[in-house]
């Protein structure tokens, strides 16, 4: 594969994306995870096939318009949440249904034959193009430099909103702030696993990670190393045997977080009868 990666473009478009997919998802997943958001992932990422579906009507790029729609869904389910208090759960069930539904009409008036949905769906990183990798190394540099700027208030909240509150930090700022930087994330990963897989890139990694560390920094580093080699092997498979990139990424992500957690509770098992044998 190493000789095909240096001579096709469409390879070296793929492999550079997986790398700039892992780093936000790395960063943001921990996040989603430490903050519990990850049904909230989810109705963003549902509601970008709106935007998809939009983009082909209007015949602008998809993922354009799939941006428009996740920032939007972001930053109104947070307003209407404040505003009214109303119960997340219920506001991403209808932004999720909402988006899908949107993007079943536009693909419905669009004019000729219908788009082959099925690499937003499912993701086909052997597809990205140069404008996707393009769009997709734009929205890293905001993810990694707006985390970079506000890591410290973004710590705080995270582990106590209360006491963020208290010191000063604007707390309804950086909320709103990170429910954009999942939008722009789910935007990212949509080319690589696909809408459908993408809760699985954004939380396996920083799963796996927190078995081995509580600091933060590095939860989100090994979070960003684990993503790169499931995305980079995904990525092998696909192109050896002629699988969906998506799913290979997602199965081996998840094989891999199974096979650490049985691991880790045998260790630890072991370690507690080893305890229990010294003291008798």
């Amino acid at each position: 594969m190493i000789n095909a990666l240096l001579n096709y473009d469409f390879l070296q478009n793929a492999f550079f994306s997986a790398i700039l997919a892992s780093i936000a998802c790395g960063i943001i997943g921990t996040i989603i995870m430490e903050k519990r958001l990850v049904m909230m992932s989810g109705g963003i990422a549902h509601t970008a096939f709106g935007g998809i579906g939009m983009g082909y009507f209007l015949g602008i790029e998809p993922i354009i318009g799939a941006l428009f729609f996740s920032v939007a869904a972001a930053v109104g389910i947070a307003n209407i949440q404040k505003k009214t208090h109303t119960n997340s759960d219920i506001l991403i069930g209808i932004s999720w249904s909402l988006g899908m539904a949107l993007g079943i009409l536009f693909i419905s008036f669009t004019p000729g034959y219908p788009p082959d949905m099925t690499s937003y769906l499912f993701g086909d990183i052997l597809v990205v193009s140069q404008m996707d990798l393009n769009i997709t190394i734009a929205l890293d540099l905001v993810v990694v430099s707006i985390t970079l700027a506000f890591f410290d208030s973004l710590q705080a909240y995270l582990f106590d909103e209360e006491f963020a509150t208290v010191i000063g930090i604007p707390t309804a700022v950086i909320e709103y702030m990170l429910y954009i930087l999942i939008a722009l994330t789910v935007v990212t990963l949509i080319r690589v696993v696909g809408i459908i897989l993408i809760i699985s890139l954004l939380t396996v990694p920083p799963s796996i990670a927190k078995q081995f560390s509580y600091h933060l920094k590095n939860v989100i580093l090994l979070s960003i190393a684990l993503g790169i080699c499931f995305c980079l092997s995904g990525l092998w498979l696909s192109y050896a045997i002629h699988i969906p990139s998506g799913a290979a990424i997602t199965v081996l992500s998840a094989s891999t977080y199974i096979t650490a957690y049985i691991i880790k509770e045998r260790l630890k098992k072991r370690y507690m009868e080893t305890d229990s044998n010294s003291r008798n």
